[in-house]
């Protein structure tokens, strides 16, 4: 049985990340982001990170704005987002913008699955997985990676003024690995929950359509950052993704 303290919990943890979603979303149509497709990076990463999310983006995230980098730009000067962004926190960046597109491609396979359950069963439950979230995660990567490569092609393709095949091919190589890291992150706790917090502890199932199952999609995004941040550090010393 799920306690009633969890439930709670879970609710005002979906809570805040909606409406520190909400809150970028109302800063951004003020003041969008440079570069338009941290318009969307921005509220899919509050979702999860919540007022963690709502910090980075009021104190860093603003230094990207239009307002911000225009007036350095029309001066030839280093963006201020350059300029004054410490490297630990690009790496933060360029992480959360890999998480946003997982955490899109997730929330669209969890709902599909369970809306379309044949969907499943085309992805070998139950003939080749007992279990029906094995299969559920075989779309999710599908559409996490999707996401994912779609966000970088945004994000790489502007700032090196590359071609469409030119800018596809450096949106995989700089996004593959990060996703790879992201999901064994996501996945590890997504199972952990699954079998031994709700199966085994509470003798309960996990299910898309509770609140309990996305609070602990939320923290699962966090283990998908932090097994994820090393590989981005990686990727944007050796210059295969862009700081940010």
């Amino acid at each position: 049985m799920i306690p009633a303290w969890l439930h709670i919990i879970a609710i005002l943890s979906l809570g805040m990340g909606l409406v520190s979603a909400i809150v970028i979303i109302i800063a951004e149509m003020r003041d969008p982001q440079h570069m338009w497709i941290m318009n969307v990076v921005w509220p899919l990463f509050a979702l999860f990170a919540s007022v963690a999310a709502l910090w980075l983006y009021f104190r860093y995230g603003v230094l990207a704005s239009h307002g911000t980098m225009m007036p350095a730009m029309e001066n030839n000067k280093t963006p201020p987002n350059k300029r004054f962004t410490p490297f630990g926190i690009m790496v933060a960046k360029g992480t959360a913008h890999c998480g946003s597109g997982c955490a899109l491609g997730d929330i669209i396979a969890e709902w599909l699955v369970f809306f379309v359950p044949a969907i499943a069963v085309w992805l070998g439950y139950p003939s080749f997985f007992s279990e029906k979230m094995y299969a559920t995660w075989i779309l999710d990567f599908i559409l996490a990676f999707g996401f994912g490569v779609v966000f970088q092609y945004f994000t790489i393709k502007p700032m090196r003024d590359l071609s469409v095949g030119q800018g596809i091919l450096q949106a995989i190589k700089a996004d593959t690995l990060s996703l790879i890291s992201w999901q064994v992150g996501m996945y590890g706790f997504m199972a952990i929950a699954h079998f031994l917090i709700f199966k085994d502890l509470l003798d309960a199932e996990l299910t898309v359509a509770s609140v309990e199952f996305w609070f602990m999609m939320q923290i699962a995004m966090w283990c998908g950052f932090v097994t994820s941040y090393p590989v981005n550090m990686w990727l944007i010393k050796t210059g295969v993704k862009e700081k940010m």
